[in-house]
């Protein structure tokens, strides 16, 4: 045989031989401890809350005017004589209807108006992300991280092979 296929064949051997000694099983372990890995978490609420808070609103109208310009109109009316009672009924008309609207529109009401004020609040809550479970397996202590308590025991995969 040739020196270049003598190598394949031993190499495919060793490979085989390697193959040969490799095993999988599965097996248990005794639990020794189980801690649960707790975190934080931040579930934001919103807090919200209505407050009555004084408005003032500015009464609007025409009734102050018209009213004082007919009571401006009639006193007047009631000074002077001919043509000077005409200008009197005329200024007394126009400066009853000015104090008229003023008087009116000068009174403001104030009335409670609701505004509901709302803000975010961080609400932390804690929550399970794991176990950390605590094993013994043929004399050796192992730790490893689940996403389930385990129980009493625990399951094992174990995989041998030897070193080349």
């Amino acid at each position: 045989m040739n020196t270049r296929l003598k190598a394949v064949a031993f190499l495919f051997f060793l490979s085989v031989l390697a193959g040969a000694n490799a095993a999988d099983f599965d097996d248990s372990a005794r639990v020794i401890s189980v801690a649960p890995q707790i975190e934080q978490v931040n579930q934001p609420q919103q807090e919200c809350r209505t407050e009555y808070v004084p408005v003032e609103q500015q009464t609007q109208g025409y009734g102050g005017s018209i009213v004082g310009g007919v009571a401006g109109g009639l006193l007047g009316n009631q000074v002077g004589g001919g043509n000077g009672r005409t200008a009197a009924t005329a200024i007394g008309a126009i400066t009853g209807a000015i104090v008229g609207d003023r008087i009116q529109n000068n009174h403001a009401t104030v009335t409670q108006q609701p505004v509901r004020q709302c803000h975010t609040v961080d609400h932390w809550e804690p929550r399970t992300t794991g176990y950390a479970v605590t094993y013994e397996y043929h004399g050796r202590t192992y730790t490893s991280v689940m996403p389930y308590q385990p129980g009493n025991r625990i399951r094992l995969h174990v995989s041998l092979s030897p070193r080349i």
